[in-house]
């Protein structure tokens, strides 16, 4: 409820001028914007199962919002807040490398959620709703797709569970290390994506962009499921 309650009050303070979907009546749009919100903000924490699993997610989102801030792609005020956040993750970093002496938890967890899914809505709100898109994909994906087959098979999908690809990874023989480290790479490449999203007003461009994204984080899932 709490999740819920700091994403609506992000979305309906937020200026009737920013639009995601201008051909979408604004209410419905704010719902959409809610529910995503309030999503996005817990697939933050159930990611958050391994450590430096939300550092190499983090990082690489944030610091590339700071370059499209510096190139005039992203608004100062959320640049501020992405820089931030990337420095402070930075600063955890030594403290939760494997194996881990500290940990996020959901008090560190779910406001991260909160601060970087407010940061990718001021993306989306500039016209930048592919690169919004790209910087969180393996953890749309991931988590998304761990969701749907937990209620498809109609499992507590609200219990404790080791379901996740990075989770179901390390169960398959992979090392916490070679794991972070590949969706470290993995969001390096499509943080390149997303910049040049950017640089392009071509929508035919854009698509191909997410597909090449979507594949990516596919390949590395399916990785990530065969045993080693």
């Amino acid at each position: 409820m709490l999740q819920a309650a700091a994403v609506a009050v992000i979305i309906f303070a937020s200026s009737s001028d920013l639009r995601i979907l201008p051909a979408c009546p604004h209410w419905i749009e704010s719902c959409i914007l809610l529910l995503a919100g309030v999503w996005f903000v817990n697939l933050v924490n159930f990611m958050d199962g391994l450590d430096w699993m939300s550092v190499a997610e983090v990082v690489p989102i944030t610091g590339t919002m700071v370059i499209l801030g510096s190139l005039g792609k992203f608004p100062p005020t959320a640049t501020i807040v992405a820089a931030a956040l990337c420095g402070a993750m930075l600063g955890f970093a030594p403290f939760n490398r494997p194996v881990a002496k500290i940990f996020l938890g959901d008090v560190g967890s779910l406001p991260i959620g909160l601060l970087l899914g407010w940061c990718l809505l001021q993306l989306a709100y500039h016209q930048q709703f592919t690169a919004a898109l790209l910087l969180p994909l393996y953890y749309l994906f991931d988590a998304t797709i761990t969701l749907s087959r937990r209620l498809i098979r109609r499992e507590r999908f609200w219990a404790a569970h080791r379901s996740h690809f990075y989770q179901r990874a390390t169960d398959n023989g992979f090392t916490v290390w070679r794991v972070v480290s590949e969706v470290f790479a993995l969001n390096l490449g499509l943080a390149v994506l997303a910049v040049a999203s950017t640089m392009t007003q071509s929508v035919t461009t854009n698509v191909l962009f997410l597909v090449l994204g979507s594949i990516a984080v596919s390949l590395v899932l399916l990785r990530f499921s065969r045993q080693r």
